[in-house]
């Protein structure tokens, strides 16, 4: 096993408000992948055999959007956090924990809840 993660889901209740949000924060296009029951906008990923997916998605309620319930995420936020944490606010979201240190040898993290009032992680490794 390369990675312990090969696909996650965020949940959207607006998929357009999320799509805004996501692509402002790190500067990229989502990719619009609809099917009859559910509704995705996956972030590029370079090699989709090898690389980590995943998308924003609207199924119709399958997924709840949650600050505090369920597992925590956290996306590649390299080269700093502190980068995609200062566009977060302008983009309609909410800084939880700001840039913080873990380790020499891990990094820094940083916490904040997205329109769609999902709890998100960054990791970097600056």
């Amino acid at each position: 096993m390369t990675s312990a993660i090969s696909w996650f889901e965020i949940p959207a209740t607006d998929l357009d408000r999320a799509t805004k949000f996501y692509e402002a924060i790190f500067g990229v296009s989502l990719i619009p992948m609809d099917m009859p029951s559910i509704k995705m906008r996956m972030f590029p990923v370079d090699d989709p055999m090898t690389g980590i997916g995943g998308a924003i998605v609207d199924s119709g309620g399958f997924h709840t959007p949650s600050a505090t319930h369920g597992p925590l995420i956290y996306l590649n936020g390299n080269p700093d956090v502190q980068g995609v944490l200062d566009k977060v606010a302008k983009a309609g979201g909410k800084i939880m924990v700001p840039k913080t240190a873990i380790s020499p040898e891990y990094g820094f993290m940083g916490v904040f809840t997205d329109t769609e009032g999902n709890r998100i992680g960054l990791h970097s490794m600056g």
